[in-house]
């Protein structure tokens, strides 16, 4: 049996955490009395590290880079405690990562921007225990399009790179696939438009997580 993996990215492919982010970004500038940068701004560097993030958001102020990344570990923390910010699945994700665990010869990864603490919160939250053989968190890696994390997941898994499939909804997701030389697939649904996916290569941009088995049977059988 050859095995294949599929890599996940989680914030705007697995979940809707802007609500979160958006939140919390606006705690760590408060917290520096800086002016919160707009919602399309923040969004355009969900699935960088935080210290490149806040590089891209305020330039001018790099120095801040370690101070505004705690603020807004700190403000994300808090919001998760209090209970006043969610990172609800898309719909239908629950479904797909059933369906996919189910396959005997399919094993499921996942390669994010967020810290292994913030991602445990999520794997509690939705049951995924023992969803996926192989994660890949922000604090073991470069930050992406950098191609660590998924390497890491095809050394992990002992999976060759034309049978894995990274998924993800940002231009960073479908570089870093790139560079690791797996197949990229887009998602519509989440923070970068379906046009900059495919600008960086993205193989097909989905519509909603139904598309998602049909596009990897396509993706298997062109391997």
């Amino acid at each position: 049996m050859s095995l294949r993996l599929v890599i996940f990215d989680v914030d705007g492919t697995l979940v809707d955490s802007q609500g979160h982010i958006l939140a919390s970004m606006a705690g760590a500038f408060e917290a520096h009395n800086l002016p919160t940068p707009g919602r399309t701004d923040i969004l355009s560097i969900v699935g960088l590290s935080l210290p490149q993030a806040f590089a891209r958001l305020v330039p001018d102020h790099v120095h801040l880079r370690g101070s505004l990344t705690e603020a807004y570990k700190d403000s994300f923390a808090t919001l998760r405690q209090s209970g006043e910010a969610h990172s609800p699945l898309y719909p239908g994700a629950e479904a797909a990562l059933a369906i996919l665990s189910a396959e005997p010869d399919t094993l499921l990864g996942i390669a994010t921007g967020k810290s292994r603490r913030g991602l445990d919160h999520l794997i509690e939250l939705h049951g995924w225990d023992r969803m996926f053989q192989t994660i890949q968190v922000a604090d073991h890696h470069p930050s992406k399009p950098h191609p660590s994390m998924v390497l890491t997941c095809l050394d992990d898994t002992g999976v060759a790179a034309e049978r894995a499939v990274m998924v993800g909804d940002t231009s960073y997701d479908m570089e870093m696939a790139a560079s690791a030389k797996v197949r990229g697939l887009g998602v519509g649904w989440g923070y970068h438009p379906a046009g900059t996916l495919r600008a960086a290569r993205a193989v097909e941009v989905l519509d909603d997580f139904d598309a998602l088995p049909t596009a990897l049977d396509r993706m298997w059988e062109a391997a």
